[in-house]
């Protein structure tokens, strides 16, 4: 099948010198756009001029198609004990730094009340793992260091948090930048806070480059600060599909910022119902009997 290049360009020949592909000669296509093919780099650099609005054009369309699909789920996924949704809270959640597993407060408080209530009450240890927990700041960074050996970008991500509140921000900077070229997205959210902040320097630019990395791998509060740095430039409509994208995977403040949308005619009643449907649905779907009662036991303690 004859597939068409931008202007309506056969996809079959050099967009160039319009050679056709035979045995002899093959095409490759521009990388950039997939829009048009060459049949050697001489002839890409020469149809360069003459294909760079297009190449550009074509460029942003593929980077919305990508930053505007709802992800499957949020980066934190499921837990892996319970197989329910993690929260979208993460203090609803604890990172164990020894198998740098994410694990809903609900398994985790249910593991340590099955190991305090044996005959000789034990250590915690990982649910998921069962490895003993760290008794103290120190033996946490003796894993942490061993994990990012392993080149495990949770751990990196974690050693850029401690880094971070202990005010070295250029230490936390270089953890995060490791695990963030490693595709985690909580590290490139917190990148996009340093340049927000000017921790390092502040760069707008790289501010949403990192919010989009983040939320295209489904931080949901990456997605919810795009929202409003849209609204923030005046792009209301790209505003308002970030807002939906992060109510449908139970963001609450996005949920409420889409009813003050609605209320100034920016967005349709039917999108606003089902977003809320969705919204309540992603809610719902993260609750849990064990996950209730450990909250209440923390409100407690």
């Amino acid at each position: 099948m004859m597939i068409s290049g931008e202007d309506g360009e056969s996809a079959d020949v050099c967009a160039s010198c319009g050679i056709a592909q035979v045995d002899e000669i093959k095409l490759n296509t521009c990388t950039a756009c997939q829009l048009v093919r060459y049949c050697s780099v001489e002839c890409q650099k020469k149809h360069k001029p003459q294909h760079k609005r297009a190449c550009k054009k074509r460029m942003a369309e593929l980077r919305d198609e990508l930053l505007f699909r709802q992800p499957e789920s949020s980066n934190f996924g499921d837990c892996p004990i319970c197989f329910l949704p993690l929260p979208l809270d993460p203090q609803k959640s604890a990172l164990n730094v020894c198998c740098s597993k994410t694990i809903c407060q609900g398994c985790n408080h249910a593991n340590q009340a099955r190991q305090l209530e044996l005959v000789t009450p034990q250590w915690p240890s990982c649910a998921f793992c069962r490895e003993p927990v760290p008794k103290t700041d120190k033996e946490a960074v003796v894993v942490l260091m061993k994990r990012m050996e392993k080149n495990d970008p949770l751990a990196m991500w974690r050693m850029g948090v401690k880094r971070d509140n202990e005010g070295d921000y250029k230490s936390a900077f270089e953890y995060y930048t490791k695990a963030a070229e490693l595709g985690d997205a909580n590290a490139h959210y917190n990148l996009s806070v340093m340049y927000e902040l000017g921790r390092v320097k502040k760069d707008e630019k790289k501010e949403v480059y990192h919010l989009e990395k983040a939320a295209i791998a489904g931080h949901v509060q990456s997605r919810h600060n795009l929202g409003y740095h849209e609204a923030k430039n005046g792009r209301l409509e790209r505003a308002v599909k970030h807002f939906i994208i992060a109510a449908n995977m139970g963001h609450e403040g996005s949920m409420k910022n889409l009813w003050k949308c609605h209320a100034r005619g920016l967005v349709e009643k039917d999108d606003l119902t089902a977003t809320l449907r969705a919204h309540h649905a992603a809610v719902n779907a993260a609750k849990s009997p064990q996950r209730e009662e450990a909250e209440e036991f923390l409100k407690r303690n």
